[in-house]
């Protein structure tokens, strides 16, 4: 009975593995292989599958390489820029030259590598979600990564995808929406990395719709987190938002990527998938999480009164909503529109209800003739129009204006230094050459008249050195009359005969003052200069 049990617990095991979890050990073309519409390549940890994808709720038949999980219907991925294969004739392989062809009944081949040199390759779906095509060795083994699906985005970011540049490769990786919830074709939406603000961005028709916020980061003591965070995605965790976010700018690349914070043991929690929604929403497709909801609505958004039309994707006219409430005015119409998100456009508000154009994926066709009724439409500021060429945020060409301007700075700063040493010493050398001139006075001068404050004239006479030795006797104490207040006072007599007083006197800041106070009672001054000391004569009245 036991046994019994056994088998049949071992055989619905068995039913449950095979059917709920299908795993294939193909996750490889090789040179010869070929796949069909009824035939995958799964990544060796069954999480992802690649084929001919065909996208949920789509009217009829067509359908894209892709990749998406294994047990749902859930892309990632879906090779850029190939026409829709409408029947079941759509063939990967690998053929004998090395070449990896896509080919259909209903379009011409299309190569997705050739090798130059016809060196054996092989295609897999790796455990990342990745197909790489790889050029084989020798020996049998991978070598080298020759392409690889990471490097040409959709709408699907998974873990270790990258959106920026490469420098070196000229590589752009960003997100574009598709058109509409099951239409793969280009929608109008990107989402972007931004090296120089170091946020992500999403563009609507080129213009910014939503930026994350600065990358910082975020410690939390309780989880034991320490990753990045940005300011408008919510704050990581273990669960929904288990998101460790990574920047890498190193010269030859800059980019963003995200990975998980932890592994669980449990392998479809692992699973994580950011997708660019066609109405410019960034959604978790498995965690079911959502990541940025942006805002449809800035300051910097009028509504213009245009002549024109608002168009569908394939260029036909769109089809408008009417609300018949009679009593609505102009601004009511405005107002409701400015509150609808979907809402582009409207007319009316004149007693006939108003009119809306809705729907994200519309674009306004302008009649310049002015033959076309008008409507109010939805814009941007002219001047904001402008700066959204590239990026309305400060980037590097703001940085630049900074370095600029600190260069510049720094630059004056030091000729202003320059100057200030220069002027210094030309301002010694005079006051050298002064001092020279005066210790080789013969004899003394003639007067020099010196204004004062009061705009009096003072005549002084210069007297050299030698003679004030002479007329004191080397200021020998002996013919010392006296100290004052700024040194002692010597008698003398010139060699004229004449009888003088010399004070020896360490320069005050007054000295002037008192040179001329002394001048102003007409005495004769005699000025020499030695080792920082002047003695003035205070000459016998006249």
């Amino acid at each position: 009975m036991e046994k019994a049990i056994i088998l049949t617990i071992s055989f619905f095991l068995l039913i449950i593995y095979c059917f709920g979890f299908p795993i294939s050990s193909v996750d490889t073309l090789k040179p010869g292989d070929s796949l069909d519409s009824s035939s995958f390549l799964v990544s060796a940890n069954n999480v992802f599958t690649l084929g001919f994808y065909k996208p949920m709720n789509f009217i009829n038949n067509d359908s894209y390489l892709g990749i998406w999980y294994t047990n749902s219907t859930l892309h990632v991925w879906l090779l850029r820029g190939m026409k829709p294969i409408t029947d079941d004739s759509g063939i990967l392989s690998i053929n004998s030259a090395g070449k990896l062809i896509l080919t259909s009944n209903i379009s011409d081949p299309i190569e997705l590598y050739a090798s130059g040199n016809g060196a054996n390759i092989t295609a897999t779906l790796l455990n990342s979600g990745n197909f790489v095509v790889r050029e084989m060795n020798i020996n049998g083994s991978p070598g080298r990564i020759l392409l690889e699906s990471f490097d040409y985005p959709t709408d699907t970011l998974l873990p270790g995808m990258k959106l920026g540049v490469n420098h070196s490769s000229g590589t752009d990786w960003h997100l574009t929406s598709w058109f509409g919830e099951d239409n793969p074709s280009s929608g109008a939406f990107t989402l972007e990395w931004d090296p120089g603000t170091r946020m992500l961005i999403v563009r609507r028709r080129g213009l910014i719709y939503w930026t994350s916020g600065n990358l910082k980061d975020y410690t939390n003591q309780s989880l034991r987190l320490n990753v990045k965070e940005f300011e408008n995605i919510p704050k990581p965790d273990f669960e929904d938002f288990n998101y460790n976010f990574t920047n890498v700018s190193n010269g030859v690349e800059d980019y963003f990527s995200y990975s998980l914070i932890k592994d669980p043991t449990f392998v479809w929690e692992t699973i994580s998938g950011w997708q660019l929604k066609y109405n410019g929403d960034i959604f978790d497709i498995f965690h079911g999480a959502m990541i940025a909801e942006p805002s449809c609505r800035n300051h910097n958004e009028i509504f213009v009164l245009k002549s024109g039309h608002f168009a569908n994707g394939n260029g036909k006219e769109a089809v408008a909503d009417f609300d018949d409430n009679y009593s609505l005015t102009e601004s009511d119409c405005r107002e409701k529109c400015w509150h609808d998100c979907e809402c582009l456009g409207f007319e009316g508000g004149d007693g006939y209800g108003c009119t809306y154009w809705k729907g994200k994926i519309l674009t306004f066709v302008q009649s310049y003739n002015g033959s076309e009724p008008k409507q109010f439409v939805l814009v941007l500021e002219a001047s904001t129009e402008k700066s959204s060429n590239k990026t309305e945020l400060p980037t590097k060409r703001w940085k630049s204006w900074k370095i600029i301007t600190l260069v510049i700075s720094v630059v004056a700063l030091l000729l202003g230094c320059v100057w200030f040493i220069i002027r210094k010493i030309e301002q010694g050398k005079r006051k050298k050459e002064e001092l020279r001139e005066l210790m080789t006075l013969d004899e003394y001068t003639e007067t020099h008249a010196i204004e004062s404050n009061r705009g009096q004239g003072y005549h002084l006479r210069l007297f050299m050195y030698s003679s004030i030795l002479g007329a004191t006797g080397n200021f020998s104490s002996t013919n010392k009359l006296g100290e004052g207040g700024f040194g002692p006072v010597y008698k003398g007599k010139t060699v004229e005969g004449q009888e003088i007083a010399v004070k020896d006197l360490i320069l005050p800041p007054q000295v002037i003052d008192w040179l001329l106070f002394i001048a102003s009672l007409k005495y004769k001054l005699v000025l020499n200069n030695q080792s920082l000391k002047f003695h003035k004569l205070l000459a016998t009245s006249q």
